[in-house]
């Protein structure tokens, strides 16, 4: 278990969709608990493999006291409410905006084992989920943000201090799953 350099907004890896894995192992397992420590070092509410320069497709999430992980997972909205409220990405230092997502979620996949997990959650941890999810599409938040919001954020990354001195190496962890 160790905590791993995040990788920032323009890093090619975090606009791949990444791969399912087919390989519960091991390397899985350790993969997971990387995640778990460097999601909560930096004190995020989720944290998915590409953020960590692994192009598979898992994430962890901590919300309410809850630490958690899926692998592989399919998430689908669970009645038609929305919410708007603050979003924000560790890939993304110090930029939060307000992003509309699926009140209610339920998501389906795999835990480290490759046992079958069943998830469902509101408010922050269906926020958590789907951005998680739209992390392993190759999706970033300010992505989904009002045209204004996006040009707003756009420029705010532009201006950061972090930009173009992330903290990745332009090379992609290679993974045999």
């Amino acid at each position: 278990m160790s905590v791993t350099p995040i990788r920032l907004f323009g890093d090619p890896v975090l606009h791949r969709p990444a791969a399912p894995v087919v390989d519960f192992d091991a390397e899985l397992r350790r993969l997971v608990d990387d995640l778990t420590d460097t999601m909560q070092a930096a004190g995020g509410a989720g944290l998915a493999a590409p953020q960590i320069g692994v192009g598979l497709r898992v994430f962890t999430w901590y919300v309410d006291g809850e630490v958690g992980h899926l692998v592989n997972p399919d998430v689908a909205a669970v009645g038609e409410e929305v919410q708007d409220g603050p979003e924000g990405c560790l890939s993304i230092p110090d930029l939060r905006y307000d992003c509309r997502r699926h009140l209610h979620v339920v998501a389906s996949g795999w835990n480290v084992h490759g046992d079958p997990v069943r998830v469902e959650g509101s408010e922050l941890l269906a926020r958590a989920i789907q951005h998680e999810t739209d992390h392993l599409d190759g999706v970033l938040f300010v992505e989904r943000l009002a045209d204004a919001d996006r040009a707003a954020a756009l420029a705010e990354i532009q201006a950061a201090e972090w930009q173009g001195h992330g903290s990745y190496l332009p090379v992609v962890k290679v993974s045999p799953h």
